[in-house]
Order: structure tokens, then C-alpha cells, then sequence
């Protein structure tokens, strides 16, 4: 589920859809009406900085939330300012010694250099569609499409993001709607075509069902 990309500060920012779209899915969906209500007031929040956000979810990458938690708290030891330019100038061996493995060291330079070299259309982002942004992401090594999900969903903030990929959706998907049973890519499509086109929404409170905790 990405919960160690999900801790990132937060920018207290209400998406302008959530409340449409809460209301949409609890008209729509059974379980979404059950569910929504027991959150509150709790709602998705953006994060501001782009290059953190992918650093992030790089080193988040095939370990546990605690895990990438601890890296991400010695990386920062090491680049409190914590920009593209700084972490070049950090360079691998110090990046190395945080924990990170060779190739997410290798994943976090080559990102970085991708921003401070301008090879990413940053500043237009916020006007490309998903599948453009997503196109865009996983041409740097070490973004694949879930990675690229999990920007279009916590910083850009985009309301219809599907992550077939996402274990945390499936399990979402598995316990409220199939009483615990494995699902597929094909279950989780059938039960999220009525989500469209609020599927992050949907997809969040699905999370939320397996951590309260806001994120």
C-alpha cells in the first residue's frame, strides 16, 4: 500500500473533490456507503515537493513500511536540505551507508539528476493527463507504473487513479467485499467500474479500512 511514501509532511489541502465524490460513491456503492462514514472527516493529503516524493517511494520500494521509515529518517540525517543538487553532491557512498541497497543508490542519483537537468516536464505535470505523467515517470530508472500511480494519487492529487498493483487495494478489495477471499486484477476491475470517476477516492478508504491512520 505504500504507507511509507504516505508519511511524507503533509499539506493540509482538501482535494476540491472529495465531498462530491464521497457522496457519489455512498449513492453508488454498498460498501463505500458503510465504510466513508467511518472516517469522518479524514481526507487525502497532498505533498509538495516532487523530488521528495519520488526519492521516497524509491526507497520504500520492496521493504516494509518500519523499514523505509528508518532509511528514509538516515537519509535525511545525511541531506537535511534535501534537494536534487544536494544529493548529487552527496554522492553514493554516503547514500550507501544509510542502508540503501546499490541500485536504489543508483535510482535516487539518477533521479535526481534527471531534476536538476530538467529531463522531467515538472512545471507541466499539473496539465498532463495521467497516462502522460505516468509515461513520462517510468522513462527514469527505478519508476514503474505503481510508483508513478502513487505520485498521480498523493501529489497531484488526481481523483480517478486505479493501482491494479497496489497489495493494500487488493487486501482492501479481498476483506470488504469478498469476506477475506484472494481477488484478481479482473474482481478488482469489476468492483471498481462503479467507482469511475472517483477511484482514488475509493481506493483511499479502502486503505484507511486496513490503517486509520490519515495519510
Amino acid at each position: 500500500m505504500g504507507r511509507a511514501l504516505k508519511n511524507l509532511t503533509l499539506i493540509p489541502q482538501v482535494p476540491v473533490y472529495w465531498e462530491n465524490a464521497k457522496n457519489e460513491l455512498m449513492k453508488r456503492d454498498r460498501i463505500m456507503r458503510k465504510l466513508i462514514p467511518k472516517f469522518g472527516d479524514l481526507y487525502l493529503m497532498g505533498r509538495d515537493d516532487s523530488f521528495t516524493t519520488l526519492t521516497r517511494s524509491i526507497v520504500a520500494q520492496q521493504v516494509s513500511a518500519k523499514a523505509a521509515n528508518l532509511l528514509w529518517q538516515k537519509v535525511l540525517e545525511i541531506c537535511p536540505n534535501f534537494t536534487p543538487a544536494h544529493i548529487i553532491k552527496v554522492g553514493p557512498e554516503k547514500l550507501s551507508s544509510c542502508g540503501l541497497s546499490k541500485r536504489k543508490t543508483e535510482y535516487i542519483l539518477d533521479l535526481a539528476e534527471h531534476f536538476k537537468e530538467k529531463r522531467v516536464h515538472v512545471d507541466n505535470w499539473a496539465t498532463m493527463s495521467d497516462e502522460d505523467v505516468i509515461s513520462e515517470l517510468i522513462r527514469i530508472r527505478g519508476i514503474g507504473r505503481w510508483t508513478a500511480e502513487m505520485f498521480l494519487i498523493f501529489n497531484l492529487l488526481r481523483p480517478n487513479i486505479l493501482p491494479l498493483d497496489d497489495p493494500g487495494l487488493l487486501s482492501g478489495i479481498s476483506i470488504n467485499y469478498f469476506s477475506g477471499e484472494p481477488v484478481s486484477r479482473s474482481d478488482l476491475r469489476e468492483v471498481a467500474a462503479n467507482w469511475e470517476p472517483w477511484r482514488t477516492v475509493a481506493t483511499w478508504y479502502l486503505w484507511r479500512s486496513l490503517d486509520p491512520i490519515a495519510e
